[in-house]
């Protein structure tokens, strides 16, 4: 017998009860179905027995790694019923590309024709199999079996990636015999995959999946509310399927062919030759006179700025970079979350009439003493730098809130050009593991943080929360009004930024609210060789997060 101490009461089991058993028994305590346990802190999932006297949590999707395997499970669904309609002869491969919305878009490839029927006929097989409550299982084989499984399934990405794993053995899932591997849990049978939609959309569909707000609701796919968006993430995969980089796999032998310098060279350049598009764009409309560049945290926003800069200098005009970030009230002045931590998201955390009255000036030909926001007091400075414009001048202000019109709204609207700005990976772990954009932003936040604000690891992590809920709020919405968009990110940063992350993560104590999501992203970055930072030019994105870059970023 075992002692099990769940919501602060402690009941007597039998050894080797199993967790999806007590669940049941406290399910009418959750208002969502729980999905996951976590025994004295770490997960599992609830196939899992009782050993050994614990303190248990459970999980359902309202938690980030409950959702996180609900999204995984719904995949591997949409896996299993695609491959059993369409015929696994006729499929070459199925690969989730990125994220769209609230959903995932897919893009199979094959001898068969994508229609509306054929989707219909996946969706209803998929809730077929959700009500047949079919068992998720799981095996572990040798990685060398692993690779020969894959090559048997034609799963050509996964065999690669096996390849340049330092494990010797990996979990290797199945729902009635199909088989795949997933990075992360999963639920323990399809009944639990209750909520999802499939829509048909440009050469693919679109995996519609709730979120952790609420489980039970199904988003709307609205096409026309991504349209610029989608072409920029498709762009994306296109780049990396040029480079024939597609997956961390594929990375991975670049790198251990010793032929990653190549790589960075071409990826860097394509960035280039985007950013001279925008600004050639730009220079042809003569009325423009401020350049509005927003985008997520760590979207590499500063060294963009810079780097448009240059390439608008190339057209005949004279930029002059601005960061909002400058305009912070001081720290103490700065709003708050219900918990009491400071909200640096919201557009109430920035000096909006100081900013207006500043640019409104600039554009009417004043000189302004510029401000410089000092983030390790926490205090705005003036230091003398004072500015005015000429003739041929022109404004590149980048923040957050910069296709929010409530934050230049003295601005006249015909004088502004707006850039979206994101880090929209182009790499995936492999045809089904997709590399949220969310993550890559986050490491970048994480080194840059450490290496310029003095944050821990533990701090970036406890921040995040915060920090997404404002990207919902205060930037997705405005991200199709953008005239331009350009992906920021690299499809080698992740092998770069592996050595300088894992050491602030392996700094976070096993004990604290952030290990469960430190040691998820361990694991992730352990998929990538490591690449030395050397090579990187100085004007690259990638080094506003690692240090080493010509701008003052």
């Amino acid at each position: 017998m075992a002692f099990v101490t769940i919501n602060g009461e402690r009941k007597e089991y039998p050894i080797g009860t199993s967790y999806q058993e007590i669940a049941r028994e406290y399910q009418d305590q959750y208002e969502d179905e729980i999905l996951l346990v976590s025994i004295n802190g770490k997960l599992r999932e609830l196939h899992k027995s009782v050993e050994f006297d614990c303190t248990i949590e459970f999980l359902t999707g309202r938690e980030q790694p409950g959702i996180q395997t609900y999204h995984r499970s719904a995949i591997f669904l949409t896996m299993k019923a695609f491959y059993d309609v369409v015929g696994a002869e006729k499929i070459e491969k199925v690969t989730v590309d990125f994220s769209l919305g609230k959903g995932y878009y897919i893009e199979p490839h094959g001898d068969f024709v994508l229609t509306e029927d054929l989707l219909l006929r996946v969706r209803d097989r998929m809730r077929e199999y959700v009500r047949q409550e079919i068992p998720i299982m799981k095996r572990h084989v040798s990685t060398d079996e692993a690779i020969e499984l894959f090559h048997k399934h034609r799963m050509y990405d996964k065999e690669r990636l096996f390849r340049y794993r330092r494990v010797s053995h990996v979990n290797i899932y199945s729902i009635g015999g199909f088989e795949d591997y997933y990075y992360g849990y999963m639920v323990q049978n399809t009944g639990y995959i209750k909520y999802f939609d499939l829509a048909l959309y440009d050469e693919g569909f679109v995996l519609m999946l709730p979120q952790k707000e609420d489980p039970k609701e199904v988003p709307v796919f609205d096409a026309e509310k991504k349209k610029k968006l989608f072409s920029v993430l498709k762009e994306s995969v296109r780049w990396g399927e040029r480079l024939n980089v597609s997956h961390v796999g594929a990375l991975n032998e670049e790198i251990s062919k010793g032929d990653i310098n190549q790589l960075i060279m071409i990826q860097e350049a394509l960035q280039e030759k985007k950013i001279a598009e925008i600004a050639e764009r730009i220079a042809s409309e003569r009325t423009k006179k401020v350049v509005m560049i927003a985008g997520p945290s760590s979207s590499g926003k500063t060294t963009f700025s810079h780097r448009l800069s240059i390439q608008l200098k190339a057209q005949g005009m004279i930029p002059h970079p601005i960061a909002v970030d400058d305009y912070f009230v001081n720290r103490v002045d700065s709003p708050k979350n219900p918990d009491g931590t400071y909200n640096y998201e919201s557009l109430e955390s920035l000096d909006i009439e100081q900013f207006n009255k500043d640019m409104t000036a600039l554009l009417a030909g004043e000189t302004v003493e510029m401000p410089r926001y000092q983030f390790k007091t926490g205090e705005r400075e003036y230091r003398g730098d004072y500015l005015k414009l000429g003739p041929e001048d022109i404004l590149v202000i980048e923040g957050i809130h910069c296709l929010n019109d409530k934050l230049s709204y003295s601005l006249p609207k015909e004088s502004k050009f707006r850039v979206y700005v994101s880090a929209l990976t182009q790499l995936n772990i492999d045809e089904h593991n997709r590399i949220p954009t969310t993550d890559c932003r986050l490491i970048r936040r994480m080194v840059r943080d450490a290496r310029t604000r003095g944050a821990s690891a533990q701090d970036t992590f406890r921040m995040w929360p915060s920090v997404r809920r404002g990207e919902e709020q205060y930037i997705f919405p405005f991200q199709e009004s953008a005239d331009m968009m350009f992906n920021s990110a690299t499809v080698y940063e992740l092998a770069v930024l592996k050595q300088y992350a894992e050491p602030l993560l392996f700094g976070i104590p096993r004990d604290s609210a952030e290990y469960v999501e430190a040691k998820r992203v361990l694991k992730f970055l352990d998929y990538f060789l490591g690449v030395n930072s050397e090579d990187i030019p100085h004007n690259s994105i990638v080094r506003e997060f690692i240090g080493g870059s010509c701008f003052k970023v």
